[in-house]
């Protein structure tokens, strides 16, 4: 039987980029999928091209009555929702702190943070009532790391990553685990024409990861495979926050040479 067979899952930012390539892992390993995102003739195309197993609904994830209208209609369509991809994200504007506006701060925040915290406690009741469940959510490798000129973007995802280590220690008495997925640098649409020479030398695995890569990662994290993590970090950025990247593929006397 495919891991997520009769088993009902929510993927936000679902549209395009790593959300569009999760919806179709999960719909190929038997789930029902609900595609939630603002792009809504890119989310209407996905859930056409994986037919009766998808539905497309439009979801600001910053609005707590659509969030409740989405849970609502979900249930009703394809039984209560079993598995959370909290996947909806946006960068931040690159630029220093100082020079960064709180309209521009409390927005990237609004969706980056409390997006997670309203889909969260959105589907809490529905897979308490199913008996358990797995909340996914997406931080990133910048949630393990600072990043400069990236003080919003990188505040977010940390805090993405204490929120879910919070609620996985309340709702595991419900058979709910919650766990987060932090990915490097992915190719996606968001970084445009960018190719692997962006992390040439900056990560032990020299490129930049493939979406189905990343896939797989969540997949296993959602699935029973994973029946016994909870509240845990699933680090897939290929090194880069394993140490500093002196010293990648050298031995100890070139990293000497190299420091000296």
């Amino acid at each position: 039987m495919a891991r997520f067979e009769r088993r009902t899952v929510i993927v936000t930012g679902g549209a395009r980029g790593m959300g569009a390539t999760h919806a179709r892992g999960f719909v190929a390993e038997g789930a029902r999928v609900v595609i939630a995102d603002v792009l809504d003739d890119e989310g209407k195309a996905l859930a056409g091209e994986l037919g009766e197993a998808a539905l497309y609904r439009h979801l600001d994830v910053t609005d707590e009555q659509q969030w409740a209208a989405l849970v609502e209609e979900t249930t009703a369509t394809f039984g209560a929702p079993t598995v959370l991809i909290n996947n909806a994200g946006i960068g931040g504007s690159g630029t220093l702190v100082e020079e960064k506006t709180l309209e521009d701060w409390r927005r990237l925040l609004g969706v980056n943070l409390d997006g997670v915290f309203l889909g969260t406690r959105a589907v809490i009741p529905a897979m308490r009532g199913a008996g358990g469940g797995a909340i996914v959510n997406i931080s990133s490798f910048a949630g393990l790391i600072g990043t400069p000129n990236a003080a919003d973007y990188t505040t977010s995802k940390f805090a993405v990553r204490g929120f879910t280590k919070a609620v996985a220690m309340e709702v595991a008495p419900y058979g709910i685990r919650v766990n987060s997925v932090h990915p490097g640098y992915i190719r996606t649409p968001i970084l445009g024409p960018l190719g692997d020479e962006v992390v040439h030398g900056k990560i032990a695995l020299d490129r930049m990861a493939a979406p189905e890569e990343v896939t797989k990662m969540v997949l296993f994290v959602a699935s029973d495979d994973a029946s016994y993590s909870t509240g845990a970090e699933f680090v897939i950025d290929g090194g880069w926050s394993a140490g500093s990247p002196v010293g990648i593929g050298q031995t100890n006397s070139e990293y000497d040479v190299a420091r000296a």
